[in-house]
């Protein structure tokens, strides 16, 4: 019989890094009684990438896309997990430790989910000069910048001043890409001619760079075309078979030597595994320098220590490159390593593929399943509820619902604020000065 004053065994500690899709799934499904859990992010809050578009088009705001983690903590099938604050600095590999610039955490077991970021493909120093999407806050900076635009171009009598605010590039065809630019499209020919009077549609040049020679590379080839043609439709300049190689002083330079100008440029073209600083060991790195992982999502070489979703590779005979770096298998991978850790057993990841979608614009979108194609109205409407469905939180369900409802019946959304964030007080976290 054992004594009412015998220390409890201590739990074995996890500590998750990213609370993604894959973290966040992670830690519902982990089992709390047997685990201490933490998670440890940047934000305090989780985010839904797949619509960041329509925060940097103004379709949406970006609470209604976003949940916090403590909250999110407090729920039933979270319960009894923690979430620390933080950017990870370091990860001693011999010491299992962690440290992000508040404290220093040991493990017993790590889970490494902390996603991509953009990759730019040798030119690093682009990082100062386009806009990129990966993040809320890099989408709120898209739409400060695009209504900024629109607002001075709506003040000058100078034509050439008007086009040349009015000039934007989307680089990389594939989904973000394509919705992005499709956003701006609308916003030329629904948006600018009923409240930017000033403004000639004709005057607002988009245009959108893949370097392949199709848009959606991963999607079917009808896919592709039906998105070449709804782009067209929405008056966007498309080019295939074309790579920008430089980006000097708003001059957009091609591989075939041909040059435009462009004030503003969106990068979606690519991206890239996080980066640590490893110590104590190396981690094996693969294509994409995404972590190699073994089939149970454990990082070779390394037990204890496991990787999930796009910051991860897995290959096998039906994925020789590695799995797409879609949600679902983030998901679906922290469901596997869950049932894993929870039950101490060894199932093999192997992928379901649940298919792929696009949205263009209203009424334009494209879908990917396993046994048909839609396009069109019928697409976009399987993309909306998808979409819908994946949000956490019947608020933000509910909130997107009814945006989505307003801005179809109007062609009007009350989210088109122009609000510049202020300079001072200097806060010493971002290195001001």
């Amino acid at each position: 019989m054992s004594s009412k004053n015998e220390i409890p065994p201590t739990k074995e500690r996890i500590v998750i890094v990213g609370g993604g899709f894959a973290g966040l799934n992670l830690v519902k499904r982990l089992d709390k009684k047997r685990f201490e859990i933490i998670l440890v992010d940047r934000n305090n809050f989780h985010s839904f990438p797949p619509l960041f578009y329509q925060i940097a088009s103004s379709g949406l705001d970006p609470g209604s896309i976003s949940f916090p983690f403590r909250r999110e903590m407090r729920k039933e099938r979270a319960k009894g997990a923690r979430f620390h604050l933080g950017e990870v600095k370091e990860i001693d590999l011999a010491r299992k430790e962690l440290h992000t610039q508040f404290e220093t955490l040991h493990y017993d077991r790590l889970i490494i989910s902390a996603g991509t970021t953009n990759n730019f493909f040798g030119q690093p120093d682009l990082v100062k000069y386009v806009y990129t999407m990966k993040s809320a806050s890099e989408s709120i900076r898209i739409r400060d910048e695009v209504l900024d635009r629109l607002e001075r171009a709506s003040l000058t009598q100078d034509a050439e001043v008007r086009r040349r605010l009015l000039s934007f590039t989307v680089i990389g065809g594939g989904p973000t890409g394509v919705e992005v630019a499709g956003a701006l499209g609308e916003m030329k020919r629904d948006i600018i001619t009923r409240e930017y009077p000033g403004i000639n549609p004709d005057e607002v040049k988009i245009t959108i760079l893949e370097g392949t020679d199709k848009l959606l590379g991963t999607m079917s080839p009808m896919a592709s075309r039906k998105a070449l043609d709804y782009l067209k439709e929405l008056m966007v300049d498309v080019k295939l078979s074309h790579l920008m190689v430089a980006y000097d002083n708003n001059i957009v330079r091609l591989d075939d030597g041909t040059e435009f100008y462009s004030e503003m440029v969106i990068w979606t073209a690519g991206v890239t595994g996080v980066s640590f600083n490893i110590t104590g060991g190396e981690l094996p790195i693969g294509r994409g320098n995404r972590i190699e992982v073994d089939t149970m999502n454990q990082v070779k070489g390394h037990e204890g220590v496991y990787a999930l979703g796009d910051i991860c590779i897995m290959t096998d005979d039906a994925y020789p490159k590695g799995h797409p770096q879609l949600a679902q298998v983030a998901i679906q991978q922290a469901k596997n390593l869950a049932t894993n850790l929870n039950k101490n057993t060894d199932k093999a990841f192997h992928y379901r593929d649940k298919g792929s979608m696009a949205t263009v614009g209203r009424n334009l979108a494209v879908v990917d399943m396993n046994h048909f194609h839609l396009y069109g109205w019928p697409a976009w409407l399987t993309w909306m509820f998808v979409h819908l469905i994946s949000l956490l939180g019947m608020r933000n369900k509910v909130t997107v619902l009814i945006n989505w409802m307003w801005a179809y019946f109007t062609y009007n959304t009350s989210l088109r604020l122009l609000i510049h964030t202020t300079r001072y007080p200097l806060r010493s976290r971002w290195g001001e000065r």
